[in-house]
């Protein structure tokens, strides 16, 4: 379970660590694309829109939540760097009791808020009894969402990336299969879907807990190290809460250019929710990699090899924005036939299609901001990254995709230029944090 990543090559070292974690990230955004293509396949866009502006909210959630479990990755990380086993059982002991608590405040907390949420989202009247049922059942399993994803960020402070894939492909093919028998069989619509992805992240959760059981890796628990901790609380929410703002902060401007979708009719409001599927599904590389930096980079940090943290860097922005391009490239001539997986609609492909070939080229300049997101976060400096992220959102993002809708009422594709002008943003303004940052240490 414990792997150093401290030695050997680089290079590597982040293949071998970002693959398994690409292609946990890939399987896991399976439960939203699979959700929505066998929507797709019974249902209208009532259902497609219902579940696509609720998985949505979901996505934030759980965004957020991985956001602030980056602390606890960040610190096993320097912990594991160390050698310092006492600690590192320490800082897993103490994430699970913030955890908990988080995850019931969580629960109780959107349960109240959540017709307000759906009014807030502006809705398609044809969609508002699915979506309300929808975030009922994935508001009630808050709790296996959230122990999910803080075991797989323990796991990845370890320097473990393949145990987290595998609990994850479990899950996933929980999902498809309860999504067939619930919304095929049963034909429970937008609730159907819910219920299957919050079933198989509890699936998933116990089958991790099964094997940690048998495999501890050396790690032994005592009931004080799930003791609060104030120093150590404060380090995991000191590393993690930017990040989670940061993230909030994005899936809100996803929320708003949703909302400004939504009032553009029913047609409109589920092209945008299906390329925001696809684009989460692109995004797995910039994500794994901001994910992969943060923990080679902190056990790095920990063992003092700080030559190693920027040959970590180079190297994931070289592969993560050369993935990009292609991505860009590709999406040019094959955008209509994507969409036209999810759905039949002419008009929710067309729209579709415009879309997705302007806002695809947002994978390559968000390559370059989350590989220095990753970098800053894990020398307890993501201050930097929430900071680029709201003024790229507040000054382009929101602003651009608002007056494309107004002065391009029947064309999408303006609106998608909106979120690559925004990372172009944020990516200047992290090379020059870097360089300021480079300076500043070498003063030291």
């Amino acid at each position: 379970m414990v792997h150093n990543l401290t030695r050997g090559s680089v290079l590597k070292n982040i293949i071998r660590f970002s693959a398994p974690f690409l292609l946990s990230y890939f399987l896991q955004t399976m439960y939203g694309m699979a959700d929505l293509f066998i929507a797709g396949q019974f249902y209208g866009a009532g259902v497609i829109s219902a579940i696509s502006n609720g998985s949505q909210i979901m996505h934030m959630l759980t965004v957020c939540i991985v956001g602030l479990a980056m602390g606890t990755t960040v610190l096993i990380g320097k912990t594991v760097g160390a050698e310092n086993r006492a600690q590192t059982e320490k800082v897993i002991g103490n994430s699970c009791s913030l955890f908990l608590a988080v995850s019931v405040f969580l629960t109780v907390l959107l349960l109240v808020l959540r017709k307000g949420i759906i009014s807030a989202m502006k809705i398609p009247p044809e969609a508002l009894t699915q979506t309300n049922l929808y975030l009922t059942i994935c508001f009630l399993g808050i709790p296996f969402i959230t122990a999910y994803n803080v075991i797989a960020s323990v796991f990845r402070g370890l320097g473990d990336s393949k145990s987290p894939m595998i609990y994850t492909a479990v899950a996933c093919i929980a999902n498809i299969a309860l999504d067939y028998l619930f919304m095929g069989v049963f034909k429970m619509q937008a609730e159907g879907a819910a219920l299957a992805t919050v079933i198989a992240q509890a699936i998933s959760v116990f089958v991790t807990f099964g094997s940690c059981k048998k495999e501890s890796a050396g790690l032994k628990l005592k009931r004080t190290d799930f003791m609060p901790d104030r120093q150590l609380l404060t380090d995991i929410l000191k590393i993690g809460f930017p990040i989670t703002a940061q993230d909030g902060f994005i899936q809100v401007s996803f929320l708003v250019i949703t909302v400004i979708a939504n009032r553009r009719g029913v047609e409109i409001a589920a092209a945008v929710g299906i390329v925001e599927k696809i684009i989460c599904f692109l995004f797995l590389v910039p994500s794994s990699m901001l994910s992969a930096i943060s923990a080679l980079t902190a056990q790095n940090i920990g063992a003092g090899e700080y030559g190693r943290t920027k040959k970590t860097l180079l190297y994931g922005i070289c592969i993560s924005c050369g993935i990009g391009l292609v991505f860009a490239g590709i999406f040019q001539f094959v955008s209509a036939p994507v969409i036209s997986l999810f759905t039949n609609d002419e008009g929710i492909v067309r729209f579709g299609a415009q879309y997705l070939k302007s806002y695809v080229f947002d994978c390559f300049f968000a390559a370059i901001h989350f590989s220095f997101s990753g970098f800053f976060c894990a020398y307890g400096l993501s201050g930097i990254s929430f900071l680029h992220n709201a003024a790229s959102i507040i000054l382009l993002r929101i602003p651009g995709a608002w007056l494309a809708s107004k002065w391009y009422p029947d064309n999408l594709m303006p609106m998608g230029c909106a979120a690559p002008a925004g990372s172009a943003f944020s990516a200047v303004i992290c090379i020059i944090c870097f360089f300021v940052m480079q300076k500043r240490f070498a003063k030291r």
